[in-house]
């Protein structure tokens, strides 16, 4: 996040300074701000719940139109799931 949001900065000075100041925070650590920075944890306090949220993330890149199957968007879980191969040699079965 933070290398994007560098680079969204660097963007806004070269073709876009006026837009820039609408990411102007009053922080001590920073002073523009691109993420909401609201940290939605939940607890995933049973079989189900998890699987409902699990499904909910592998189906994010179908919604937004990156792929047509969750199993197909390259950097989702569910082709784990799907095909059992782990192209990034971490994954295991819930």
């Amino acid at each position: 996040m933070k290398y994007t949001a560098q680079q969204i900065k660097f963007d806004l000075v070269q073709n876009h300074p006026t837009v820039l100041d609408r990411f102007r925070v009053n922080a001590k650590d920073r002073t523009y701000q691109f993420w909401e920075r609201n940290s939605l944890g939940i607890e995933l306090y049973s079989n189900d719940v998890f699987m409902q949220k699990l499904e909910y993330i592998h189906w994010n890149p179908v919604k937004a139109g990156l792929c047509s199957l969750p199993e197909e968007y390259y950097y989702s879980s569910a082709r784990f799931y799907h095909t059992g191969i782990d192209d990034f040699n971490m994954l295991t079965h819930c």
